[in-house]
């Protein structure tokens, strides 16, 4: 991995500068829930096919700022460019036609429905990319081909939550903002999503990952943030991750 130290609100972090265009770069970043002022000045930068992890104890602003970039936030001021194309201004429904897929923490998912007749639901959101096909899906998930005529109510947590990210995959979306996915799961079915997420790199994805769990994010994203009070407090790559233990014990306690 190559690594380039840079500088950031002044935290200083390794950064994988890939070449080309950020998949997402989001400079001095402010939002609002109401008067209440949550994200402070975040900056922080992901290339292409990287899996980049938000760290943080909870009400850090790790949420907000993957809602902030969907625009689901009551108001946000500063930069938020995907691909290169300002979206601050944007209605939500336009951010994911840049080709952005948003796994919120409670899923989301439609419960009166079966298992494939959701996947069979999500619009196209890119132009270029058509999505995953069923049968792609299915050989990905197959606890879902196995679940596929299975109401929504009746799917486990973690078939539901393969099912909120498989609906994301259907869209053509190939920047994805997971929040969570992982949490209150058992542990086989986390090691079924920590495969997906290795799987999804290898094809080229990008990924934002908000994760309490560390031991299932840490052996899978290139770089980290970590969050305190709405803002960026620390960032490096997957090679400084034993060299921060000391201050992530700080930070997180963990």
């Amino acid at each position: 991995m190559n690594t380039a130290t840079m500088q950031q609100g002044g935290v200083t972090s390794a950064d994988n500068t890939g070449s080309g265009t950020p998949a997402l770069a989001i400079s001095d970043l402010q939002a609002w829930y109401g008067e209440s002022h949550i994200l402070h000045n975040v900056n922080l930068t992901v290339n292409k096919g990287e899996v980049v992890t938000l760290l943080g104890r909870n009400g850090a602003g790790r949420t907000t700022t993957l809602r902030s970039i969907m625009g689901l936030v009551g108001a946000r001021k500063g930069s938020i460019k995907i691909n290169g194309n300002e979206t601050i201004a944007m209605p939500t429904h336009k951010i994911a036609h840049q080709g952005v897929g948003y796994c919120p923490e409670e899923r989301g998912i439609f419960s009166s429905l079966s298992a494939e007749e959701n996947l069979m639901l999500p619009p196209f959101v890119s132009k270029t990319d058509k999505g995953m096909s069923i049968e792609e899906i299915y050989d990905m998930f197959p606890n879902l081909k196995e679940r596929r005529n299975s109401q929504g109510t009746r799917l486990s947590g973690g078939e539901q939550q393969m099912l909120a990210v498989a609906r994301i995959l259907r869209t053509g979306a190939r920047l994805l903002l997971l929040d969570e996915i992982s949490e209150g799961l058992a542990p086989v079915i986390v090691q079924a999503l920590a495969r997906m997420i290795l799987m999804l790199k290898s094809k080229g994805y990008t990924i934002v990952m908000v994760e309490q769990n560390f031991r299932f994010a840490a052996p899978l994203a290139d770089r980290f943030y970590v969050m305190e009070h709405g803002q960026i407090v620390e960032s490096f790559a997957a090679a400084e991750l034993q060299s921060k233990t000391q201050k992530l014990n700080e930070l997180l306690g963990v």
